[in-house]
């Protein structure tokens, strides 16, 4: 009786066990509790914003911004159950270090919002900075998630070009009018390459993460956004017999993104998804950690988002497989060079309301990436971009990859140097670096 009272006492501590672990490889802050990361911050001096992120124009102090990278790490605690997530791969991609200490790289993370920054050439790492540990780094580690924002956005077109390879959808010009939940919608007749492309016509009624309603951009924290809602019920509320634009052009919009990931999700199937999910981050990007994205108002049920959490050597990881993919000439490398070939302008007046960020301003748009960086003209650059000055660059013919993990951006206090951190490294290399 007692051996069995043992076996028994024995088999719930190992379950527990393994719970705890499960939760703890998928969180976001895996080796720091939340009280833990509370204790660390001067909450007397933190201004507290109506929106989910630090607004655009706002100059915090620092209790401020680690406030809001405690947020970040803790605001929607993740589960197996609530996020579409994949297991770190069994050989994962080993990186060789080649460091070079950059004075003025070092001072850009003293005094701006950059949580992390990376610089890889050539097979190595050659800049490895993590804020200093009296800013933000003492909250982080090599094991802490990082949020995305829109750089998530480029990651369901990469898995796109996996779900063409791998036979589930016939090609970019491949129509969603399979779908039901496009149906007499302005999307429905349309090709995947307009959504891609951020050229869906759909100009009067999204922009940015919020609906448009008689003209007006709706900001509406909660019920303005589309992230917040099911493609149903969009549909429902929102789009349901709207028309498209006859004069169709650029215009970023996460509605766009959330169709084609989720058009992926049904063309798949449950299971397959998870089997395509694997195969991209386990097989070809070799991830070391956990990664997820969101699903819609925490329910899997409801479709997935590209909101998306990876650590920062995860990030470089797949930003490599990308790059590996394009000069391998692969079938998604060869889905790469189309999306590339055939990418729009984007013809914006950043004077305007639909301007963007500095560090975000390229020339052209194409299946989800950013693309034609001023300055860099004469080179092949793939960019991923999020709010908050979130960056990385790839440059696929020279075997280049910047990636800046940030909390904060705007064009005030917290514009970091551009051209030293994104453009210089891409454009000459690591010869810059001192």
């Amino acid at each position: 009786m007692k051996k069995i009272l043992f076996v028994l006492t024995f088999s719930i501590f190992l379950t527990n066990l393994n719970a705890t672990e499960s939760v703890k490889s998928i969180s976001k802050s895996p080796n720091m509790t939340e009280q833990e990361i509370l204790q660390k911050i001067d909450m007397s001096k933190v201004a507290k914003y109506k929106s989910y992120n630090i607004p655009f124009q706002a100059n915090p102090n620092l209790s401020t911004l680690q406030y809001y990278l405690y947020r970040d790490l803790y605001k929607l605690n993740p589960s197996k159950g609530t996020v579409f997530y994949v297991e770190p791969s069994q050989n994962p991609d080993e990186f060789k270090f080649e460091i070079i200490e950059d004075k003025s790289v070092k001072e850009q993370l003293k005094t701006k919002g950059i949580l992390s920054y990376l610089y890889f050439e050539d097979d190595k790492i050659i800049i490895d900075e993590v804020s200093p540990k009296e800013r933000f780094g003492k909250f982080l580690d090599n094991e802490t998630k990082y949020r995305s924002n829109s750089m998530g956005k480029s990651l369901p077109s990469y898995i796109l070009g996996h779900a063409i390879c791998e036979g589930y959808i016939d090609g970019v010009d491949a129509k969603i009018n399979d779908w039901h939940l496009v149906q007499n919608t302005l999307y429905e007749d349309h090709k995947l390459i307009d959504l891609l492309n951020m050229t869906a016509g759909d100009q009067k009624y999204v922009y940015g993460s919020s609906i448009i309603k008689k003209g007006t951009i709706w900001n509406g924290e909660k019920n303005g956004r589309v992230d917040n809602y099911s493609l149903p019920m969009l549909k429902m509320n929102y789009f349901r017999k709207t028309k498209p634009s006859e004069n169709r052009f650029y215009n970023y919009n996460v509605m766009n993104t959330k169709l084609i990931f989720n058009y992926i999700l049904f063309k798949t199937g449950d299971n397959n998804f998870q089997n395509l999910l694997d195969k991209v981050f386990r097989e070809n990007v070799k991830i070391e950690d956990f990664v997820y994205f969101f699903s819609t108002d925490g329910q899997k049920s409801n479709g997935i988002e590209n909101m998306f959490y990876a650590t920062r050597f995860d990030y470089l990881r797949i930003a490599k497989a990308i790059m590996d993919d394009y000069q391998n000439d692969t079938c998604v490398g060869k889905y790469l060079k189309e999306i590339y070939d055939r990418r729009v302008p984007k013809n914006l007046n950043h004077n305007g309301h639909r301007g963007e960020p500095h560090f975000n301003r390229t020339k052209s748009y194409g299946g989800q990436f950013h693309l034609d960086y001023p300055g860099l003209e004469d080179k092949v650059v793939f960019g991923l971009g999020g709010y908050g000055g979130k960056a990385i660059l790839i440059d696929v013919e020279d075997s280049r990859i910047v990636v800046v993990n940030t909390i904060h951006y705007n064009h005030d206090q917290f514009k970091y140097d551009h051209k030293k951190l994104l453009i210089n490294p891409i454009k000459h290399g690591k010869e810059i670096f001192k």
